[in-house]
């Protein structure tokens, strides 16, 4: 029996919040788990870093595939065998016996991540019209920065009672139980009035996307742009110790806090957009106005390395992950708004494998700039990327509007 009751839409958003927040939560358990793991194993860093890298390759393909798929199926069949994939997955990592099924299940785990997003901007887009879209969205991707926050503190509770394996296969039961409550639920909102055509709207095949400016704007910003997300995620910390002498169990204390601003300005960012429309301001001045503020904030970053205060410097970072939140909730949203039906979750996938690619790349560049220079050339790009961005957004999209008719 399906699921039925008033505003019902809200409850699609706190399964979607749950799913990203799943999704950041299960991918960082081997980062903190490995400590134990390389005990037990005997796995190297090198091994380590290979078991990264299969995750990332195997979740850049599945962004754009499973984008792909979940624009075929919709959004309820594709996250529900999306979440299901990758929390089998997660929880084989507590069976595994050696390094090579490691790097196998790590490999599962990234395809089954790969369609999160794109599901979650494909879900968002059945139930919600423009005018809380974005808001719905700010609540869906906020969740992963509450997998994060999450992540750490967990994985070492359930590895001190039960050991390292249960902090991987109490997650995966979790995601499975998400599994059979989100299939409760029934395809779209029925609320929503629909034209036949949008109902059976049939995805936009790849050349003719590829043929649109737009969707290579989306795509190459955020190339541009996710390097900077995962300079803050991989690198900070390092960074605190190497540069600013912070204690390990300091960073443990307050790394938390750069990304608990993420998670509020996720949803922020979407309720301010969604406002800005309430009051008669057009959809397009609406999601650039979120997005241009996002930007204006990213330009603290030069002073992150040069303040001595950490407090200071928390604090700035935090500003920087507040602007990302503000941008990658109206950057998703303004997917949705164009593409619509035909193409939200290919769109997103397609500029999701772009950003993960841009990572793989930029990664080990980071490296060989602070072994031979410093992090000031790269506080510096951080803080001139996103006006660069936005710059090119308004340039190259001067009007946020749906491309396809009945869209």
């Amino acid at each position: 029996m399906k699921i039925i009751g008033l505003h019902w839409r809200w409850w699609v958003v706190g399964m979607l919040f749950t799913a990203t927040g799943l999704n950041f939560l299960d991918r960082q358990v081997l980062s903190i788990a490995i400590i134990k793991i390389q005990e037990e194993f005997n796995i190297s860093d090198v091994q380590y870093g290979w078991l990264n890298t299969a995750f990332l390759i195997s979740y850049g393909l599945m962004f754009t595939l499973g984008g792909r798929l979940i624009d075929l199926v919709g959004g309820r069949l594709g996250l529900a065998f999306a979440v299901g994939i990758w929390s089998v997955a997660n929880a084989f990592h507590g069976l595994a016996n050696n390094y090579h099924q490691l790097m196998g299940f790590r490999f599962l785990l990234g395809i089954g991540e790969g369609a999160c997003f794109p599901g979650a901007a494909k879900s968002v887009y059945e139930w919600f019209d423009k005018k809380e879209r974005a808001l719905a969205n700010g609540i869906a991707i906020g969740g992963a920065a509450v997998g994060a926050v999450v992540a750490p503190p967990l994985t070492i509770w359930l590895t001190n009672l039960y050991g390292w394996r249960s902090g991987f296969i109490l997650p995966g039961l979790l995601g499975l139980l998400w599994v059979g409550i989100w299939l409760l639920f029934p395809k779209r909102n029925p609320e929503l009035k629909l034209t036949p055509t949008q109902v059976k709207a049939k995805p936009v095949p790849f050349a003719d996307l590829f043929r649109m400016k737009s969707t290579w704007t989306f795509v190459g910003i955020r190339f541009l742009l996710d390097p900077v997300f995962y300079f803050m995620m991989f690198w900070i910390p390092k960074y605190l110790n190497e540069e600013k002498l912070v204690s390990f169990e300091l960073i443990g204390d307050i790394f938390w806090i750069p990304f608990f601003a993420l998670g509020v300005s996720n949803i922020l960012g979407g309720y301010l957009s969604g406002l800005l429309i309430q009051k008669g301001i057009s959809l397009d001045r609406s999601r650039k106005w979120i997005m241009g503020l996002a930007a204006l904030l990213s330009m603290v970053c030069p002073f992150i390395n040069v303040v001595s205060s950490i407090g200071l410097g928390i604090f700035l970072m935090s500003l920087l992950m507040l602007a990302h939140g503000f941008w990658i909730t109206n950057y998703i949203t303004a997917i949705s708004d164009m593409y619509g039906e035909k193409a939200t979750s290919t769109v997103v996938g397609l500029s999701g494998t772009a950003g993960t690619l841009s990572a793989l790349i930029v990664n080990p560049l980071i490296g060989l700039i602070v072994s031979h220079y410093s992090y000031t050339p790269l506080w510096i790009a951080s803080g001139l990327l996103y006006p660069l961005a936005f710059l090119l957004f308004i340039f190259l999209i001067p009007r946020i509007k749906p491309i396809f008719e009945n869209n």
